[in-house]
């Protein structure tokens, strides 16, 4: 069965999402008649999780999982799993991985934010470190929460390329999502 939670949210945010019935493994239904389903959502920091019962829709379940309850969520990767009980059955219906978003939206003076992606934040710091020591200056740096001792700048360069190509891959896979097409096509008109 999938399990159509959405693969991203945004802290703050209301999600809706649908499940249809299924089966289990021995072919019988497991429905919203008789089965309640429920998201349990946690991430790897204590305390860290929400939980989403579903209400019954045809056959299957609806959820909401409110704006309140959204913003309790700090950004980051959660993982899920779909738990459908009836009496004392339990069954795991489905299990995945969903990424939170920052909340844009404050009151009063807005705070700092950083958009950018880890590749996109290393990737800044191994050019700052190039720039270091071409100009003599570093002996020690910090690259991505590892520190560094005059490491050969052949090193960090060979870091920049593969950082660039991440940073590339991770732009043209945000205009494909955003609807924007992919920049590496080429139409070519007769």
């Amino acid at each position: 069965m999938a399990i159509p939670i959405p693969a991203q949210i945004r802290a703050g945010d209301t999600v809706k999402w649908r499940a249809d019935a299924s089966r289990d493994n021995l072919g019988n239904a497991v429905d919203s008649g008789t089965w309640t389903l429920t998201y349990y959502i946690r991430s790897n920091t204590a305390g860290e999780g929400v939980t989403v019962v579903g209400s019954a829709y045809g056959t299957g379940w609806e959820f909401t999982l409110s704006a309140t309850d959204s913003a309790t969520l700090a950004a980051g990767d959660y993982y899920w799993q779909a738990i459908a009980t009836y009496g004392s059955e339990s069954l795991t219906l489905g299990a995945g991985q969903l990424e939170v978003l920052a909340a844009l939206s404050y009151s009063g003076a807005p705070g700092a934010y950083d958009g950018r992606t880890q590749a996109e934040i290393d990737l800044a710091a191994v050019q700052a470190a190039i720039r270091a020591i071409v100009s003599g200056q570093a002996k020690q740096y910090s690259i991505g929460g590892r520190s560094f001792t005059k490491l050969e700048l052949s090193d960090l360069m060979e870091r920049e390329s593969r950082l660039k190509a991440e940073v590339k891959r991770e732009q043209k896979a945000a205009l494909i999502a955003n609807g924007l097409g992919n920049p590496h096509n080429l139409f070519v008109r007769f």
